[in-house]
């Protein structure tokens, strides 16, 4: 009778579980550029961002939403990508307007120009939109006339979450390169790992897609490797002080 009598109580807390686990799954993915937005947009300096962790989000989730038409999957991972294309955009475009504006001297590049030595490095922001564009509505042309193919549906819900998976790639490439993470938001990593990790944890009890669980262990091992870059370039400085004075870099932490 007791136990009966919970079930008024049990049910509506598992239903708000249900619903705050959604939820964060749809915006817990955009929060971790709050702080790097915020930091770019107060130094005015997009050096140590890479755009292209912009370029691997477009892609990865564009083509999620893709593997949607061919395998419906949770709606909650499909609103995710939605919202954290138009965070990649505007991320983009701030980073562009602060390069620019820092770089007057900047050689005018173009998408129209179909200069592969300067793919993603553009000067107007109207130049991504119509590379994400033209990718979309290509690889959307190619979906549409292949959602017959299990080979190929399966094959674009692998390359979704592997793309997704590299998302750390080019910061962990950018931060060797410079040997050091100055300018990169060490918040927005350890909430990339937090995230991350919540994100599998979740794939692997709601039975997502087997490529989305393997794809974000995978992805959770590279947020790992670019906070111990933090940690390293922090007590094992790999540059003369006298080279970091950027009077608009700091360090988010």
């Amino acid at each position: 009778m007791e136990t009966n009598g919970l079930e008024w109580l049990v049910v509506p807390m598992q239903q708000l579980v249900s619903w705050g686990a959604a939820g964060a799954m749809v915006f817990g993915g955009v929060v971790p550029y709050i702080p790097q937005y915020r930091d770019i947009k107060r130094t005015q300096n997009a050096e140590g961002f890479s755009t292209y962790v912009c370029l691997v989000l477009l892609v990865a989730n564009i083509l999620r939403i893709l593997f949607w038409f061919g395998r419906r999957f949770e709606s909650p991972l499909l609103w995710q990508s939605i919202i954290m294309i138009i965070t990649m955009l505007l991320m983009l475009k701030l980073c562009t307007e602060v390069r620019v504006s820092n770089e007057l001297n900047l050689k005018r590049r173009s998408f129209a120009d179909f200069d592969l030595k300067y793919f993603w490095h553009w000067s107007k922001f109207t130049d991504y939109m119509q590379c994400v564009l033209t990718f979309t509505g290509v690889t959307g042309y190619i979906t549409y006339l292949s959602l017959d193919s299990f080979l190929f549906v399966e094959t674009l819900g692998f390359l979704a979450v592997f793309t997704e998976a590299m998302l750390g790639i080019p910061q962990l490439y950018r931060n060797h390169q410079n040997r050091s993470t100055e300018g990169m938001s060490v918040k927005m990593v350890v909430m990339w790992t937090s995230g991350d990790t919540f994100k599998t944890v979740y794939f692997i009890l709601n039975q997502a897609p087997f490529q989305f669980s393997i794809c974000g262990l995978l992805q959770v091992f590279v947020d790992i490797a670019i906070l111990l870059q933090v940690y390293f370039y922090s007590y094992y400085p790999q540059k003369p002080a006298s080279h970091t004075a950027h009077p608009a870099s700091t360090k988010a932490l």
